[in-house]
């Protein structure tokens, strides 16, 4: 039986990088692999555990059929390793930082994904985003307002889970791991 694909989406600074880090040795006791990013900056500058590559390797890459799946946002490229899918035919369960404006290629690619959308409230979400001193307000601004479309935008016909980060890390984590629990098991009808 195939393996579950876990879609993590949420704005910049909602915590996606903490919560995947604070819940990877759980995951791995839950057969559930943390997909590695391939993106068009240094793995240094963006505070993820990713592999940084030139515009021009990532073009390569993709042209060789080297990503799952692939998509621009914020004027840089990212890749999902075609990796992936191998563990999934496996029957491993991964758990990819996607994107809010990738889904529907996702959805497209993979049906059965699990799409998990982390919120965060206004307040604490422009708290972090000044903490983190990569923004101006303006952009910030534009950040917060780009979120509140896409969660506005939400379809019922494609369910998106919700998982509230504005307070303690710990709680993120239990909702993250019974979100898997629950959606790897498989059907016993």
């Amino acid at each position: 039986m195939d393996g579950k694909l876990f879609y993590l989406m949420g704005p910049s600074g909602s915590g996606k990088d903490s919560l995947i880090e604070a819940s990877r040795e759980s995951l791995h006791k839950l057969n559930c692999e943390v997909m590695r990013r391939v993106i068009t900056r240094s793995a240094e500058s963006i505070g993820e555990d990713a592999v940084g590559v030139t515009f021009k390797e990532f073009e390569g890459q993709q042209q060789a059929g080297a990503f799952s799946l692939a998509w621009q946002a914020n004027g840089l490229g990212y890749g999902i390793p075609i990796e992936m899918d191998e563990w999934l035919r496996a029957g491993r369960h991964v758990l990819v930082n996607g994107s809010r404006a990738n889904l529907r290629q996702a959805i497209q690619r993979y049906p059965t994904l699990v799409p998990i959308l982390l919120i965060v409230n206004d307040g604490v979400l422009r708290e972090r985003l000044l903490r983190r001193g990569r923004e101006t307000p303006e952009q910030i601004d534009a950040r917060l307002a780009r979120n509140a479309l896409f969660q506005d935008r939400r379809s019922s016909d494609s369910p998106v889970h919700l998982i509230d980060n504005s307070g303690d890390l710990s709680v993120a984590v239990a909702a993250l791991l019974e979100l898997i629990r629950l959606n790897a098991e498989p059907d016993r009808t």
